[in-house]
């Protein structure tokens, strides 16, 4: 059984957007406050605070006659949202992470409930403290009774639903088709096979309606309602953007592991190449550690085998025919002469072809093929 997070858009009535509203606010401040007292417990005692420790602050907390809207509200998300620092600690100390920071009112709200504070049943999502199920628009049925809920609200004013639950994965039948895939700019995925998915351009082709909600938004008063209603908008448009792309992404992966057994990725440092200021926005549109990330969960589910490459094999220095190495290959050259074996090659294509058989060569030995020789690789079966 795997672990496997549904979401659903749901449409609250006029006292559940209250009671969300007075949950995320007070999760938003016990989060804050109990921050606030670790960061100071250690620069005052040299104390570090653990999950007991915060938990017990918080009972202290709610017991304070000013701080009685605490009650108002479900006690699981409150301790839900301390568990979550206390992840986000450990992230810190193992150095995964930055240190914690403090949540900001008017972002993207969440409250995490696990089975102790809602109800499902008959099809019906139902929260503490909320008299009525959750309007939810279902897309598709659960396999199972959700473990845990998160809900949602995004800049865009619009709330989701989290399902985490369990279910069996189906395993896809077996071909014998291998693929190599190299990701770009000019077109996001680049097969072996010579297939270009290109690039839809989510970014630009929405970039006029942007400017022009952030323009609106520019003029209008700090602090006013109007500001406010125009920050939606701005948010609406990212939201559209976001949507857009995250649904190219996922139509694009299903088709490559529905289609092949093996999947053949280059490993890239996006955060490195993302420093290029020409090239930033670009990169960062065409979401290549999105891409990887589906590979690789969806051909786990499906029985497929993911295989990463070495970020530092030559893919489009090499020629895929002879061999050959060349020793400088800027991004303006989209396509290169082999000087050994003389055969015209297409620079994205050509590092397809590379990265499959680099792929098979690890399926071969077990070790990943780099520039300077073999070194351990990422391959999940």
């Amino acid at each position: 059984m795997v672990k496997k997070a549904y979401r659903y858009r749901f449409y609250p009535d006029a006292e559940q957007v209250e009671l969300l509203a007075k949950t995320f606010g007070c999760v938003r401040f016990v989060y804050n406050e109990i921050l606030k007292y670790r960061t100071d417990a250690y620069y005052a005692a040299k104390e570090n605070v653990s999950y007991l420790g915060a938990n017990a602050k918080l009972t202290a907390i709610k017991k304070q006659p000013a701080l009685a809207f605490l009650n108002e509200v479900s006690s699981v998300p409150l301790q839900q949202c301390l568990r979550n620092q206390q992840t986000a600690f450990s992230n810190f100390f193992a150095g995964r992470a930055q240190y914690p920071t403090f949540k900001k009112k008017g972002g993207q709200e969440s409250a995490e409930f696990t089975y102790r504070a809602f109800t499902y049943r008959d099809g019906k999502l139902c929260i503490a403290k909320s008299k009525t199920p959750l309007a939810i628009r279902w897309s598709q049925p659960l396999p199972s009774d959700p473990s845990t809920i998160t809900i949602t609200k995004d800049f865009a004013g619009r709330y989701f639903v989290s399902c985490l639950c369990e279910f069996e994965p189906t395993l896809y039948p077996k071909t014998d088709k291998v693929i190599g895939v190299d990701v770009g700019i000019t077109d996001i995925i680049v097969t072996s096979d010579g297939e270009k998915s290109g690039n839809p351009r989510h970014t630009r082709k929405y970039a006029t309606k942007l400017a022009k909600a952030q323009r609106k938004l520019a003029k209008k008063k700090l602090g006013s309602s109007n500001r406010r209603k125009a920050k939606v908008n701005v948010a609406r448009v990212h939201a559209k953007i976001s949507d857009c792309r995250k649904d190219f992404l996922h139509k694009q992966s299903r088709r490559l592991v529905n289609e092949n057994q093996v999947i053949c990725v280059e490993t890239l440092r996006i955060k490195n190449m993302i420093k290029n200021k020409k090239l930033s926005k670009h990169i960062a549109c065409a979401s290549w550690g999105e891409l990887t990330r589906q590979l690789e969960y969806k051909s786990n589910w499906a029985g497929r085998i993911f295989v990463a490459i070495d970020q530092w094999f030559p893919s489009s220095k090499r020629c895929a025919c002879c061999g050959y190495i060349s020793d400088k290959m800027p991004l303006t050259i989209r396509s290169w002469t082999c000087p050994k074996c003389l055969v015209v090659l297409d620079r994205d294509c050509n590092a397809a072809v590379n990265i499959k058989a680099a792929g098979l060569a690890v399926l071969a030995f077990g070790e990943n093929v780099s520039g300077m020789g073999l070194v351990p690789v990422s391959c999940s079966r």
